[in-house]
């Protein structure tokens, strides 16, 4: 047996870089000295048997903090995990072993999880007699490969001669809804590739492969060894590579694995093999650089470091969901593991977050992407709900995306103020608002029927939400119509706005339930949601909804069977949409949100408020528990708990929206290092995109009061902070071609704001309501602020505004 012998072990293409990193680093690894600066989330030990992903926009990994590979996922049951290189997957993982004097150790029960923005390392010591193995790993930015770098280090004062042993597991096989594109899976088989030292796996129907090897060479390979007991489903296949290593004491050895895949071509796959591995240190640090912008991009500090972290995290959360197929679109995919392709709705929420945070490029890219998906599926204005990879049309759309398509358009366009957006996508929404009309309303009363967020059987008369986000739509579309120069189209926009306003405050709102209504329907459709919804409480033992329901049941078969009206049956959070979009009567506002607070436990709302029982206010546990099957009910969500801190401050309440997000906080990190779940705190997605929506509009444009009309070059100001934050900023937010800043100093008797922008010549308008400064002094003048409905304004231009109110 032949060993290598090194002290110190770097891999060639990797010295150079090496040579730059700076001294603080210790480490011999390049990769390691790459991000030794940057900052890391250590895992919890009780989560170490749950999912983390290694994030990519062409390839990414997903597998368990300990180092293993289960068959995770019900989308495609099992197969969620691994390797993707969509639209297929390209392995189901990897096994490795250390054998150390005739002892051979597993590496899959790693002892520690350690999450970076944009990477991840599992650090191996049981069992190891005095060697630690760590294994660290990133998806280089634009190539259909990741890189795993495993460095052994021996803290012994003996060297040790020891061979390890990669064994990769191959699984190329379609996304799901492959069969709609003919996408057919078939038998694996591997074939060795002296040329490039690596093993090559290619699916024996489609022209799919998978390429993965070291830059050094291997002692020996074989296929079909048997490893670590791991046997995943589906047709793969497997082939190892083993090395002979000898360490000297105290030191260690570095052994880079390349892993690189191609749906198209072999040649492709070992272009991308080739490049990835002579490149990968530059690799690494063009994403390390990339990432640093987004955290330097709307910058917060606040007093809540642990809100003020999570915020940070969020930005990098969003930027692990990027799905980019060249052949059908790139944009935001909805969540991790199991949506990993494109939704309307959740791009919509998205979005309209992200933008707060300079990606402008990547919102226009996922806009482009629903688009396109949408005229080719539909071609009327209605906007898809979900997309595979493949392009592949799951659900042609939920009536709710048609209209929230609309308000994504105007508010994005606010943001950036590009006219050549809003004419791309204006008559896409001309169409889809015509459609929602004249298709879905078959009363004609304004109210479209049809399926909103909720998808409970039998929700799908005249929701909530959908009535709420099409007044939205109307009026945002009324003020589109204004910029593209059509006066009476944006009446007529209007009109429909102001009259389902009016429907919507009178015909949703149940007094006696102190609540908008869940739906409008007939008494006999209630009944039936009445009776499954009483199955549901009674199934989940929750007495007081069975009570509550059952007492409901008694009211309405009183009723005439075909009355209509508003019902409050399941309490939905989309009740609180009304507020949500500022189109509630402040009383009824009020009063929804204080029964909207009992639907809540320490980390949010629930989706259904039925589900909640007396431990809700104080049941801090898991989600997951021990549920075999994949299911909502149940479910508090990060969605429904930020349209609530929207909602609270759209009411000027930003004590209560802070308690909002402080309850989703406390999910970051919970279970998966760095992330927040979809379903709080550990169940569902491991990390989802709608979050940035959550937490970025009460923040940015709320909190901070940034609330931008580029297309005007003017900015509105008007922040409204929860009573604890006296010293705030956010900096470097992008809007349109300027940069702002802003910083908040409150004392007792004064505030300071200090704002700066890149383009003097914009106009700033500061708002706050009306008598609450008696002084407002800029550049130790004072100027008498004008009345604008229930606010004081002040404007102001200049790079550099000091503004004391007192």
């Amino acid at each position: 047996m032949i060993f290598r012998k090194f002290v110190v072990a770097i891999p060639l293409a990797s010295l150079l870089l090496l040579s730059q990193c700076t001294k603080k680093s210790q480490s011999n690894n390049a990769l390691a000295g790459i991000v030794s600066d940057v900052e890391t989330i250590t895992g919890k030990t009780a989560y170490l048997n749950s999912p983390y992903v290694t994030a990519g926009d062409r390839v990414y990994m997903v597998g368990h903090q300990n180092g293993q590979f289960p068959d995770l996922g019900w989308h495609v049951v099992g197969e969620m995990g691994g390797i993707w290189d969509h639209p297929i997957k390209l392995m189901d993982g990897f096994t490795a072993s250390v054998t150390d004097n005739g002892k051979s150790v597993c590496l899959s029960k790693a002892d520690t999880f350690v999450n970076y923005p944009f990477a991840n390392k599992h650090i191996f010591v049981s069992g190891l007699n005095g060697l630690e193995v760590q294994r660290f790993q990133f998806a280089p930015d634009a190539k259909e490969a990741v890189v795993v770098e495993y460095t052994f280090q021996n803290k012994t004062n003996s060297a040790k001669k020891i061979t390890f042993d990669f064994n990769g597991y191959s699984d190329l096989r379609p996304v799901w809804l492959g069969e709609k594109t003919k996408m057919v899976d078939a038998g694996d088989f591997a074939s060795w590739d002296e040329a490039s030292k690596a093993w090559v796996a290619k699916d024996s129907l489609n022209e799919w492969y998978v390429m993965y090897g070291s830059d050094i060479s291997a002692d020996a390979h074989q296929k079909d060894v048997k490893s670590c007991d791991y046997k995943p489903q589906g047709k793969g296949c497997q082939a190892s590579l083993t090395y002979n290593l000898e360490i000297a004491p105290n030191s260690s050895y570095v052994l880079p694995i390349t892993i690189a895949g191609s749906y198209r071509s072999k040649s492709q796959a070992r272009e991308t093999f080739e490049n990835v591995q002579k490149n990968t240190a530059q690799l690494l640090k063009e994403k390390k650089e990339r990432y640093q912008m987004l955290a330097a991009n709307t910058n917060l500090t606040v007093p809540d470091k642990d809100l003020q972290r999570a915020f940070q995290w969020i930005k990098y959360n969003t930027d692990w969901l990027v799905r980019d197929v060249p052949e059908v679109g790139r944009g935001v995919s909805a969540g991790a593991p199991d949506y990993p392709w494109w939704f309307g709705v959740d791009s919509e929420y998205t979005l309209q977050g992200l933008i707060t945070t300079g990606q402008k490029d990547l919102v226009y890219h996922s806009i482009d992407n629903i688009w396109k998906l949408s005229e080719k599926a539909n071609g009327n204005g209605r906007i898809v709900h979900e997309v595979s990879t493949n392009g592949a049309v799951f659900n042609p759309g939920n009536v709710n995306e048609t209209p929230q398509f609309a308000t994504l358009i105007w508010t994005v366009y606010s943001w950036t103020g590009d006219k050549e957006f809003l004419k791309k996508y204006y008559p896409t929404i001309k169409k889809g608002l015509d459609w929602l009309l004249k298709e879905n309303d078959k009363d004609g009363n304004l109210l479209p029927d049809g399926f909103g967020m909720m998808e409970i059987h039998g929700m799908n008369s005249e929701m909530i939400d959908v009535a709420v986000y099409s007044q939205k739509a109307f009026e945002d579309a009324s003020q589109m119509a204004i910029e593209m120069g059509e006066k009476d189209m944006s009446e007529k926009y209007k009109g429909i706005a102001n009259q389902l306003k009016t429907k919507i405050n009178q015909d949703f709102w149940v007094g006696g339930n102190n609540s908008y209504a869940d739906f409008i329907g007939t008494t006999s459709q209630a009944i039936h949601l009445v009776d499954d919804a009483i199955v549901r409480a009674d199934t989940l033992k929750k007495p007081w909804a069975v009570d509550e329901l059952r007492a409901t049941k008694s009211k309405l078969e009183k009723m005439n069977p075909s009355q209509k009206q508003g019902f409050v049956v399941h309490h939905n959070w989309v009740v609180n949409t009304p507020m949500e979009m500022g189109i509630a009567d402040s009383s009824k506002a009020l009063t929804a949100l204080k029964t909207a607070s009992k639907f809540v436990n320490p980390f949010g709302a629930f989706v259904t408020g039925i589900d909640r029982d007396e431990s809700a206010g104080k049941d801090e546990g898991s989600a997951a528990g021990n549920k075999k099957v994949f299911t909502y009910t149940g479910a508090v969500m990060t969605l429904p708990t930020g349209v609530l801190a929207i909602a609270e401050n759209n009411y000027g309440r930003p004590d209560e929206a802070l308690g909002y997000l402080k309850r989703m906080t406390k999910s970051f990190s919970y279970a998966l290092p760095g992330s927040i779940y979809e379903v709080s705190p550990d169940y569902g997605m491991m990390s989802q995109a709608w979050n940035i929506y959550s937490f970025a509009v009460p923040i940015v444009q709320q909190f901070f009061g940034i609330k931008p009309h580029t297309f005007s070059k003017t900015i509105r100001i008007q922040p409204q902070m929860p009573s604890t934050w006296n010293d705030a900023s956010l900096e470097k937010v992008t809007v349109g071609s300027n940069e702002i800043g802003m910083k908040y100093r409150k004392t007792d008797k004064a505030l300071q704001l200090d704002i700066t922008q890149s383009e003097e010549n914009w106009k700033l308008t500061i708002a706050f309501p009306k008598g609450k400064y008696r002084e407002w002094t800029v550049a130790g003048k004072v100027i008498k602020p004008k009345v604008d409905g229930s606010f004081e304004t002040i404007e102001v231009e200049g790079k550099a505004i000091v503004v004391n109110l007192k």
